[in-house]
């Protein structure tokens, strides 16, 4: 089944049918509450080494946009904002293009929003990006999809931060092990480090959608907590 069988019709149609490509990151609004408590920044996946723009047909960036809008009702009613970022270049590069990309959506944020608390929702390499940047201050904690965590991947960034990921045992492209060998060693300086089981699902977030959708929901909520749910 296509990935993009999960996409409502009318939402997918107000997309362009031929990719927007920019050289400068864009930050896309998915849910914006009337009152706005905190935010769920969502960082799509990409590949290790691209240097090729993305546009607004890039898959990796769809899928982002299935997962935020799948969340997006019940987020609203939480008073949670959700803005999904599309980075200018489709690969990791050695950090030098997601990281900084992610610190830029990061900083719009807060000017459009606010110092609210943000939680960072990413899959596969937007996860390893999500690791990079929740340093920033107004960061309660990471939700990880399927993460590409390689070994000795640094810890650091999550400092006094919750994490939480979610990963399938049949994911080829990215893997279960490594993930769990990061939650183990980010113990060491989380407030809160867990890993979900997904069983025998693969990397794409299709097989089992909707309990990828509802983990990354609820991980999100519990990051968030009662004072990120419904302030201070």
């Amino acid at each position: 089944m296509s990935w993009r069988s999960f996409l409502p019709r009318h939402s997918y149609s107000a997309f362009p049918t031929v990719g927007r490509v920019s050289s400068e990151p864009h930050l896309t609004s998915v849910s914006s509450p009337a009152s706005v408590r905190a935010a769920l920044l969502v960082l799509h996946g990409g590949q290790e080494v691209g240097h090729e723009m993305v546009g607004a047909t890039s898959a990796s960036w769809l899928r982002a946009r299935v997962l935020a809008q799948a969340i997006s009702g019940p987020a609203r009613d939480a008073e949670v904002a959700i803005r999904l970022l599309r980075y200018r270049k489709r690969g990791w590069n050695g950090g030098e293009d997601p990281v900084p990309d992610a610190r830029w959506a990061l900083e719009r944020v807060r000017r459009e929003l606010g110092d609210v608390p943000v939680v960072l929702l990413g899959h596969s390499m937007g996860a390893r990006t999500a690791v990079h940047v929740a340093d920033d201050p107004r960061v309660r904690g990471v939700v990880a999809l399927a993460p590409w965590f390689p070994p000795g991947e640094p810890v650091d960034a999550l400092a006094g931060r919750q994490l939480r990921a979610a990963h399938g045992r049949a994911d080829e492209i990215t893997s279960f092990e490594a993930t769990r060998a990061f939650v183990e060693r980010s113990r060491a300086v989380t407030e809160l480090s867990h890993l979900h089981d997904m069983g025998e699902v693969g990397h794409y977030l299709l097989r089992r959608a909707s309990a990828w959708h509802r983990f990354a929901l609820e991980a999100a909520v519990a990051t968030l907590g009662p004072t990120g749910a419904h302030g201070a």
